[in-house]
């Protein structure tokens, strides 16, 4: 028995074509990993208890914002609940119902198969009236009834929905947005349930460097229903010991490659797409292995910190002191925070006053006499009047300022971030 050894060719052939194809299998992963097995009314998917078979076209949510004893997520928001939908457009278009959901912040963002963020609807583009958007896929032609608002044209057949409302409290604020949540709906042109049953064919708690057989499946399905973007070629490899080569190679590369945007003062921004990735193909592989979801800057931004002014890891066992100039606040058009994560684990700190997150909504923000907002970040409590984010005593942490809707000087990357200051 021979064996067949790739060659250096064929090894570079097949890495470029991991690279360009991982979004697809990371996509599909999380399908499967966020899609309910049980419909409201029409039951189980299947009835084999390890089945991989799920509903699509169905809304699932959260009703409370995550807190410390919630590790399925890292770094979670503090600021919003979830709305989830997997879109099947293969048996024609779904259309989008939505509730009037008034001044609150509110977004769905859909992202294509290749992790595209490439349309949304919600306060920032469509406003917050009562909606029903119709979404196609490419080559449909049919006719658009009258109640439909929008209409949005998906580049492919799998469409992942990720929805957000902001939440003030865990209480009477909660259970309205929960109201707005199970008002959500997909149905067919006709009014009936969109809901389709689909054979995801992969554990999506899985999260290990899948074999080659696994992965070629699962691109290969996804490819019929959802072709490369417009101008981009794929040359598919068919030599499985390539493949089967390229496949560690590719995610220990980007475990470790790509470096985020620098804004000075030890701030970054790990992600920056508006609709589309276009041409970069490596750093959209990076995205979808480890920040998959992400929507594009217009929606939001997450700045990062992980080292104080003089770029030494924040640490929570010293003190420190954020401090935003009178008139210098960041440039929202609908709201920001500064959430706190463990480094360890990027998670949320558990502290005394149950605390994860601070910014322009927290009641009782206390500004300097000349205006200024300087917040603390450290463990122990600095005592009244003054703006406290819990450390975690001890341990390495960092911080994200979430930015919704940010202005035009964020998007340009010309916004001055404070640096993180000992104290």
């Amino acid at each position: 028995m021979t064996l067949h050894t790739p060659s250096a060719h064929d090894t570079a052939a097949a890495e470029a074509a991991v690279i360009q194809t991982l979004p697809l299998f990371e996509m599909m992963r999380m399908r499967a990993a966020t899609t309910a097995r049980r419909h409201p009314t029409l039951g189980f998917a299947s009835d084999e208890p390890g089945s991989s078979w799920r509903w699509v076209n169905q809304f699932t949510h959260t009703h409370r914002r995550l807190g410390p004893a919630d590790r399925e997520v890292v770094s979670p928001n503090n600021d919003t609940v979830y709305s989830n939908a997997w879109i099947d457009l293969s048996e024609g278009p779904v259309l989008i119902e939505s509730p009037d959901v008034g001044d609150r912040y509110w977004t769905l963002g859909l992202l294509d198969a290749w992790t595209n963020p490439f349309a949304y609807v919600g306060r920032r583009t469509t406003g917050s009236r009562p909606q029903r958007t119709l979404v196609h896929g490419p080559g449909w032609r049919g006719k658009v009834p009258a109640e439909v608002t929008h209409t949005i044209a998906a580049p492919g057949h799998d469409v992942w929905l990720i929805g957000r409302f902001l939440v003030d409290d865990d209480g009477p604020d909660a259970e309205r947005v929960r109201s707005l949540q199970q008002a959500l709906r997909l149905r067919r042109l006709d009014g009936s349930d969109a809901a389709m049953r689909v054979d995801t064919a992969l554990d999506g708690r899985d999260t290990r460097i899948p074999s080659s057989r696994l992965y070629r499946a699962t691109v290969d399905a996804a490819l019929r229903g959802n072709p490369p973007p417009e101008g981009e070629s794929l040359t598919w490899p068919l030599d499985d010991d390539a493949l089967a080569s390229a496949l560690p190679a590719v995610y220990e590369r980007l475990r470790n490659a790509g470096q985020p945007h620098a804004l000075g003062g030890g701030w970054a921004i790990p992600v920056m797409v508006r609709t589309h990735w276009g041409e970069d193909l490596l750093t959209r592989a990076r995205i979808a292995r480890n920040f998959i979801g992400a929507l594009g800057v217009d929606e939001a931004m997450y700045p990062t910190a992980e080292v104080d002014v003089e770029g030494q890891p924040l640490d929570g066992s010293k003190r420190y002191e954020l401090r935003f100039a009178p008139g210098r606040g960041p440039r929202v058009d609908a709201f920001w925070s500064l959430t706190m994560y463990r480094r360890s684990d990027c998670l949320f700190v558990a502290n005394p006053i149950d605390r994860y997150s601070i910014g322009d909504r927290t009641p009782g923000l206390h500004t300097e006499p000349d205006g200024s907002l300087v917040i603390r970040l450290q463990a122990q409590d600095p005592g009244p009047g003054v703006n406290w984010l819990p450390a975690p005593p001890g341990e390495l942490f960092y911080v994200v300022l979430r930015l919704y809707q940010p202005r035009a000087e964020h998007l340009a990357l010309q916004f001055d971030y404070p640096p993180i200051q000992p104290v």
